[in-house]
């Protein structure tokens, strides 16, 4: 397998709130389908992934209560607010369009001397 991609600096963000917006999850959810859609690529880590939850609370863009799980543990659910869809819908229109450009620069052919 090829060595992981760092994740750039923001996208984490974008990338919870778009598992959030297919259902409410906890971490571990968040985390294993972050890793499943990415086959693996992304190089994720348990405290990022925290950091950016509870981030995300604080903004308003994720909601987070207590539930259980189906193997009967505690954890904390979160789901993604009105304020995130909106939010998302900006950022993966921004990243879209970022990606676009940078692709368009590195596949362009060079001038004809």
């Amino acid at each position: 397998m090829p060595a992981q991609l760092s994740l750039v600096k923001g996208t984490l963000d974008a990338l919870v709130l778009k598992a959030l917006a297919w259902a409410p999850m906890h971490g571990f959810e968040i985390m294993t389908w972050l890793e499943e859609r990415s086959a693996g690529a992304l190089a994720l880590d348990d405290s990022g992934l925290y950091q950016a939850l509870y981030r995300l609370e604080g903004r308003g863009l994720v909601e987070a209560e207590w539930g259980v799980t189906g193997n009967n543990r505690r954890a904390r659910y979160y789901r993604i607010s009105a304020a995130g869809r909106a939010h998302l819908r900006r950022e993966t229109a921004h990243w879209v369009r970022y990606a676009e450009t940078v692709t368009g620069i590195l596949t362009a052919a060079p001038a004809a001397r």
